[in-house]
């Protein structure tokens, strides 16, 4: 049973707390502070509009409002608000950006069906743009 279905709670990192080293859980997680390190959990992590990792990410759905530096592999879907920052390399199941998001990252998305790994920085062949 998640954390979430406990008690209806994240496990959390307040703004005012900077952490370093390596989390790993099985519940929903919110950054408000900062990681230099990584985080992996099975559940849900939330990155708050203050919040900042530097390190590794591994999850099943992230929401991301702060900053991001590092390799971030999100299972099912990637949520980018106005206000993120996300750099490094990122690998998805589905993306959902909102304008204003600076997204400066190499990005993979894994195809359900398939489970490969398609690239989308590159095309294979020539292709026609379109409004």
């Amino acid at each position: 049973m998640k954390n979430t279905e406990m008690n209806g709670q994240y496990s959390r990192i307040e703004p005012s707390t900077k952490l370093t080293g390596d989390i790993i859980s099985e519940s929903d997680f919110r950054i408000d502070g900062i990681l230099e390190g990584s985080i992996r959990t099975s559940g849900k992590l939330i990155i708050g509009k203050e919040g900042k990792i530097v390190g590794k990410i591994n999850c099943e759905n992230a929401d991301i409002e702060g900053e991001v530096k590092g390799n971030l592999s999100v299972k099912n879907n990637l949520f980018l608000k106005s206000s993120s920052k996300i750099e490094g390399e990122v690998v998805i199941g589905k993306l959902i950006v909102e304008s204003g998001a600076h997204f400066n990252a190499n990005c993979s998305m894994k195809s359900e069906k398939e489970n490969q790994i398609k690239s989308l920085s590159k095309f294979s062949k020539s292709h026609e743009k379109t409004a």
